[in-house]
Formats: structure tokens, sequence, C-alpha cells
């Protein structure tokens, strides 16, 4: 197996960190709604091993399926990002029990060409993996690229995206340095099927949701999905993306990082309004997943 490389596996990030405060940049100042841009790069980032794409298209939980119900996945999903980033550990082992319910269910039958377990560390390591490359990448779109010193201290606390379910602490990679290291293997396992890949072509083009929303954002929606999936993704996946592109999307996130220093940040979170929101799930002792 060949070796991949940074330039393969993660987006190139041009622009130079422009800092708005004096302290080291934090994985909370990630929790912006721009970010919300790359969730279905992130997911199709994810269904890229194997064991995770047969895991969601053969899983019986429907209520969870993101195809069917993508406002409530969507819903599911913040909430344990919120959690993992910025729950107690009273809520985030709430979190890991409301999800376990559902991953019971998820695992291969006897004989299937890919084996896999919901509850499997190794696979959960993974998509906590690109749980985090969602997060820094669209931090440093919207705030530039990030020095080693800025990076390692984003990348701390980061742990808690894996181990607020079944990923042991010692499985993280100890340093941001240890992780482009693993980053780079992992993504050499990266295999997708024809199934897999017409289920992340339904995705892209955002067939989950009303066709007035797609006619409204799909293009947009696409082109951002697409410029947010590192050059190794889309050559596995058949997506089409030229230096044009690249450029537009640099450019469009400039705009976009210059305009987000405006807004306060009260309203750009999404984090602590999530958190409220599990919160008061929580009270009313209503389902987390």
């Amino acid at each position: 197996m060949r070796a991949l490389t940074i330039e393969e596996t993660r987006i190139p990030i041009s622009a130079v960190h422009r800092a708005t405060t004096k302290r080291l940049p934090q994985l909370p100042d990630a929790l912006d709604f721009w970010g919300l841009a790359a969730a279905p790069a992130n997911v199709a980032m994810q269904m890229a091993w194997p064991e995770v794409g047969r895991g969601v298209i053969e899983s019986p939980v429907e209520s969870g399926a993101l195809m069917k119900h993508p406002w409530k996945r969507l819903r599911t999903t913040a909430s344990y990002l919120a959690v993992a980033i910025l729950g107690t550990d009273a809520e985030k082992r709430a979190m890991r029990e409301a999800v376990n319910v559902a991953h019971r269910q998820v695992r291969s039958a006897p004989g299937a060409k890919v084996r896999y377990n919901a509850f499997d560390r190794t696979t959960q390591l993974w998509v906590a993996a690109c749980l985090f490359v969602g997060f820094e990448d669209g931090y440093q779109l919207l705030n530039g690229k990030m020095s080693p010193e800025q990076a390692e201290a984003f990348y701390q606390n980061a742990s808690t995206l894996g181990t607020t379910l079944q990923v042991h602490e010692d499985m993280w990679p100890k340093t941001r340095v240890d992780f482009d290291q693993y980053w780079n293997e992992a993504c050499g396992r990266v295999s997708i099927d024809e199934e897999v890949r017409a289920y992340v072509d339904d995705l892209l083009h955002l067939r989950m949701i009303h066709w007035y929303l797609r006619l409204f954002f799909g293009g947009l929606l696409r082109f951002l999905t697409a410029g947010f999936l590192p050059p190794h993704f889309r050559e596995q996946m058949g997506v089409e993306w030229t230096a044009t592109d690249q450029r537009r999307f640099e450019n469009l996130f400039l705009f976009v990082g210059f305009v987000n220093r405006f807004i306060p940040r009260f309203i750009r979170n999404v984090g602590n309004p999530q958190m409220g929101y599990v919160r008061w799930r929580i009270r009313k002792k209503y389902a987390l997943v």
C-alpha cells in the first residue's frame, strides 16, 4: 500500500491565521454555524471506510437513517458533538447510553463480505478522527492556517469526540503530529464499493431533502461539500474538482471569514444553544437519540 501524504489526505489552507483573541485557539471555537457546511462531506469521509459505509447502508435503525430522516439525524449528531465538546461527565454518560441503544443493532450478518460492529473501537476512532478533521478544516477556512503551537492547543481535549463512546483515551494520538501520522495511515484503508458510492452520490446531491430546498441551495451545498473533501477522497468518490474550483472555494471562505468577524459570537456559536437543547431533553427525560 502506497503511503499517503498530508497533501492528499487534507484540504489545503492558504490563508494566514487571523487571531481574534490573545489566547490560543481551542476546539470549542470551531462550533460555528458555518461549520455545518462541512457536515455532508464529513459523513462521506466517515463512510469511506468499508466498515462504516456498509454499517450505514445496512443499518436496521430506520429512525436514524440519514436519507430518510435527515433533520432528526442532524439534530442527533449536533447533540452528540455538543456534548462531546462541552458536556459534563454525567452528560457524556447519558449521551453514550443513548447512542449505545441504537448501536447495539448495527452489526454485520453472519457471512457478510464486510464485517462490522458499531461498538468496534477502531472504527469509532476513525469516525472521531473524521469529525476532528472537519472541525479543524472549518476553523482554519474561517480563520486561516494555524501555527504548530496553535494547532496543538486546538487539538488538546479533542479525544472526547471518541471517548464519549467506546474509544479509550490511550487510543487517541497523543499529539497533533501523531494525529497526522495516524490520519495518513487510516486514509490508506479508504475503499468505496459501488453501493456505498451510490449512497454518497445521493448525499452529495442532497437527495434526502425536499426538492425545493435543493432548487435554492443544492448547487452551493454540492460545491461546498466537494470543497471540504480532501483530494484522496474526491478521487475515490469520483468527484471532479479543478484549480478554478479551489480558488473559488478559498475566496468564498476568505469573504465569509471576514464577514464572520463582525457577527457576535453568541449568534454564530451553535454549541451553547445545542447544549441547552440537550439539557432540556435530559430534564424532560426525552430520548437523546
